[in-house]
């Protein structure tokens, strides 16, 4: 038998939409296996408006169960037989046999439960399971006695063609779904998964997200050709528009020139953040003054209507940009510095500006262990670090702040090892982002992690579990990666103690040493061998190593390992430890013979 379940909603968020179908697919599917119903395959489709699910090859009913209970001994106290008899669901003692166990001989009942209806089961086990859905935000509305992600306005609960009784309050169960919302409105009745799927299609809703998504990339890529451009890379933004539409029509439209002297960044985030519109390159890589935007509607006109809305849309959102960026360069960087005492970092760490002096005062303790870190350059670069958060720009456009500040700071002629390390002291953001190199970024990037850290947990503000409010996690990996990745090697414990007295520097260490098994995790060391370099030291000092060139010394400092003691080429990826020679800890470690 075939189960069809859909659950119409008003839009769901394209972030949320992945992630909900999987989880309805996985509750369902534990679920039917602890009601003993084998199936030959569940499948569930997501878009703005639905949550699909599809479960093939259901049985009628369940298995007949017989389960064995042993009971007490024969001639036990009647009292004790009766008990069995009544937890058994058992009349009398002639139901049971008795069997010599080796211990004794004792009562044996055989208890056969019949299965249930796979109809009679199904009802309440999807109720639980659309309940127990996990939302990241969900709502309250009246029809129905749950929280869901919006509203549900209808659903569809079919088994074999036929309705299931699905008691979601109010909302209305039966087998009438809607297409799109404005190309196909009107009320559709469908008889299974196949007259659906084909329904749905006809209406103008690409159902699988998987296809719409190949859509989409296909039809972008075609539209950039017959512009003779070339689409700019954006994966996540694909993701994402790729859950805002049913029926994708590509349309291109253009910018006006008199934004084109705007930095590229700032285009380039006025149109993808705020209007989800794709950019374009030319033949030499540099932004064309054209769009591309993925709609949600056909129109009599080809679109003319939508794209000029969409152009005068944009016209607003750069001119705005285009105004804070003539006055922000109006005034020097420098001087926007002390009106970072105006913003609040964190209530008990005071303000950016009083971070931004503990930046400046840890690049000291660190640029002397970064090679080619020149520490004036540092202390300039931090100083200006923060400041374009004061900016006109930024506050329009928070995902620009670092970015801004660089080219504010090449305005009013600060080097560019300077304006690099502005923009790029936020790095890496995350593991995909790129890792700054250069040395002055490295030693900025570093102090204003290490900085964070130290301060929240002398706060006592950790990651617990599965929250992590202030991203502590992503700055323990930055600088993990920000030190791996640069070869260099860092006396944690006391740049810690520079950066916050009052740090807890145990548990510091402690964090980062599960921050660096992820890290290694991630880059394909064997568990194995991590699980040996981070055992206790006593448990080594117990099993000694022979004396000599078999005998390993984790240093901080990456480079090729040399061949083993038995000839055989040393694993490809350095291995990490707590503690550097002499007792001190370090940040990186690499493999090298005693």
């Amino acid at each position: 038998m075939e189960l069809l379940l859909e659950l119409f909603s008003e839009e769901i968020p394209a972030r949320m939409q992945l992630r909900a179908a999987e989880d309805l697919r996985r509750l369902v599917v534990d679920k039917l296996a602890a009601a003993q119903l084998a199936h030959d395959g569940a499948q569930a489709f997501v878009t703005a408006r639905r949550l699909t699910l599809v479960v093939a090859g259901l049985p009628l009913a369940q298995k007949d169960v017989a389960e064995e209970k042993r009971g007490p001994r024969v001639g036990a106290p009647e009292a004790a037989v009766q008990g069995f008899l009544k937890s058994a669901g058992i009349a009398s003692l002639a139901a049971c046999e008795e069997r010599d166990t080796g211990k004794g001989v004792f009562y044996f009942a055989v208890i056969r439960r019949a299965g249930r209806q796979t109809a009679e089961v199904l009802p309440e086990l999807l109720r639980a399971a659309i309940v127990e859905l996990p939302w990241a935000k969900s709502m309250r509305f009246p029809a129905a006695p749950f929280r869901w992600v919006r509203p549900l306005t209808s659903a569809i609960c079919l088994l074999d063609g036929r309705v299931l009784p699905l008691d979601l309050g109010a909302v209305p169960v039966g087998a009438t779904t809607f297409g799109h919302r404005f190309l196909a409105p009107a009320p559709i009745v469908v008889a299974g998964f196949a007259d659906y799927a084909e329904k749905l299609r006809a209406a103008y809703v690409v159902l699988d997200p998987d296809q719409r998504r190949q859509k989409i990339a296909a039809d972008l890529a075609l539209m950039a050709k017959g512009e003779g451009l070339r689409l700019k890379d954006d994966p996540g933004l694909l993701d994402e528009v790729t859950g805002l539409v049913e029926f994708p029509v590509i349309l291109a439209g253009r910018i006006d020139p008199a934004f084109m002297d705007l930095p590229q960044e700032v285009l380039t985030t006025a149109m993808r953040a705020h209007q989800k519109y794709f950019a374009l390159l030319d033949d030499k890589g540099a932004l064309a003054a054209k769009f591309l935007v993925v709609a949600n509607n056909l129109t009599g006109d080809g679109g003319a209507t939508i794209v000029a809305g969409n152009q005068r849309v944009l016209r607003a959102r750069l001119s705005d940009a285009k105004f804070f960026w003539d006055q922000d360069r109006k005034v020097r960087l420098e001087t926007r510095v002390e009106k970072l005492g105006e913003r609040i970092f964190h209530a008990r760490l005071g303000s950016v500006l009083d971070k931004a002096k503990r930046v400046e005062k840890l690049v000291d303790a660190i640029a002397p262990h970064v090679p080619g870190a020149d520490a004036a350059l540092a202390k300039r670069a931090a100083h200006l670090a923060k400041a374009d958060l004061s900016t006109g720009m930024v506050g329009e456009f928070p995902e620009l702040q670092g970015v801004m500040g660089r080219y504010y700071a090449l305005h009013d002629g600060e080097p560019l090892e300077i304006a690099d390390a502005i923009a790029e002291h936020y790095s890496p953001l995350g593991p995909n982002d790129r890792c700054p190199t250069a040395p002055t970024s490295v030693v900025v990037a570093l102090a204003d992690k290490i900085d964070t850290l130290a301060g929240f947990f002398a706060i006592d503000e950790k990651p617990t579990g599965s929250k992590d409010p202030y991203a502590l996690r992503r700055a323990g990996l930055g600088v993990i990666r920000l030190i791996i990745e640069n070869r260099t090697r860092l006396p944690l414990a006391a740049v810690f103690r520079v950066a916050d007295a009052r740090a807890p520097i145990a548990d510091l260490l402690a964090f980062f040493a599960d921050r660096l098994k992820v890290h290694l995790r991630e880059q394909g060391v064997r568990h194995d061998l991590i699980a040996a370099v981070f055992a206790p030291r006593a448990a080594a000092s117990r099993n000694p190593l022979p004396t000599g060139a078999g005998r390993v010394r984790v240093d901080a400092t990456p480079q090729s390992a040399p061949a083993r003691h038995d000839g055989r080429s040393p694993h490809p990826n350095p291995l990490p430890q707590g503690e550097g020679t002499g007792g001190r800890r370090y940040a990186t470690w690499s493999r090298s013979p005693r």
